[in-house]
């Protein structure tokens, strides 16, 4: 997928969902879609009408620094979806991780040391959201999930996740921005053709947030949970970076000291317990090792 066509067809996306509300124009009448006009986008970034719509249609292939700051700030852009507009215009500034590469392992001393935090769910995924290992209190977080290898098949294919995710909504939101986000201008990698595609086939919600084009990373964020076994979480998310394996990412669950939700991470805890006659991380039937 050619990075001119990814560039306009983020920009159009992004168009259609900016209010004109939101960049001070007032009083414009009905229309029939609540988006920006091309027009107003081009006034708005002070640029031709002509030179944005050949952006939108590819045509265009080097914005300059100039312009890209200025459509951002009209579009009402983030930090990282100003970084993701940046890396669509200039894609070859970033190298392209090769094809056909094998599945990423995780540090044993990482594992050792997510094992031994007994209350506390960890786990670690890649840039695709698929899940490399987990701790026994993070396999037990998502217990019966079928689709519990990628955050993203959890979310859209498994109909628990429903249930477990009393914000799916926002859930599924925040998980398709960042796989847009991880992904930047590698769109082409087959992994990403094949997880897109499958998802796009068998799910209407991805295929609707995933027109969005939104982007974002993951950092920190409260997360609520309805769990089978020990009844509602609210817990808080952090997502660390591993500086040792990039692209790589650590997921880490806890909850206010003396809250029930702490009480009931620790009868979570105690189940993890009584279950570990197996395998607890990474793939099912995988040990630490």
């Amino acid at each position: 997928m050619g990075g001119d066509k990814l560039l306009g067809d983020f920009l159009r996306a992004r168009r259609e969902i900016t209010t004109p509300e939101q960049v001070g124009l007032l009083g414009v009448g009905p229309r029939r879609t609540p988006g920006l006009r091309r027009e107003e986008v081009a006034m708005l970034a002070g640029v031709s009408t002509d030179y944005y719509v050949r952006l939108e249609q590819g045509r265009e292939r080097r914005p300059s620094d100039q312009v890209l700051t200025a459509l951002a700030r009209v579009l009402c852009l983030d930090a990282d979806a100003t970084d993701y507009l940046y890396e669509l215009a200039y894609p070859h500034a970033r190298p392209r991780k090769p094809t056909g590469e094998t599945r990423e392992r995780v540090s044993p001393a990482l594992l050792r040391l997510m094992r031994s935090w007994s209350y506390t769910p960890a786990f670690v995924f890649d840039r695709w959201l698929d899940v490399l290992a987990r701790n026994p209190l993070g396999a037990l977080l998502h217990d019966g999930l079928e689709y519990a290898d990628n955050l993203l098949r959890l979310v859209f294919l498994d109909p628990a996740a429903h249930e477990l995710y009393p914000d799916w909504e926002q859930i599924a939101r925040t998980r398709v921005a960042h796989l847009r986000t991880a992904a930047g201008a590698d769109l082409d990698h087959p992994y990403m053709i094949e997880l897109v595609g499958e998802l796009s086939l068998r799910s209407a919600d991805f295929r609707r947030l995933w027109a969005r084009h939104d982007v974002s990373g993951i950092t920190q964020e409260k997360r609520r949970f309805h769990h089978r076994k020990v009844g509602e979480l609210d817990l808080t998310s952090e997502v660390l970076s591993i500086t040792s394996a990039p692209g790589q990412r650590l997921a880490i669950y806890h909850a206010e000291p003396g809250s029930r939700s702490e009480r009931a991470l620790i009868l979570l805890s105690s189940l993890a317990d009584m279950e570990s006659g197996g395998p607890s991380v990474g793939e099912p039937g995988r040990s630490w090792e």
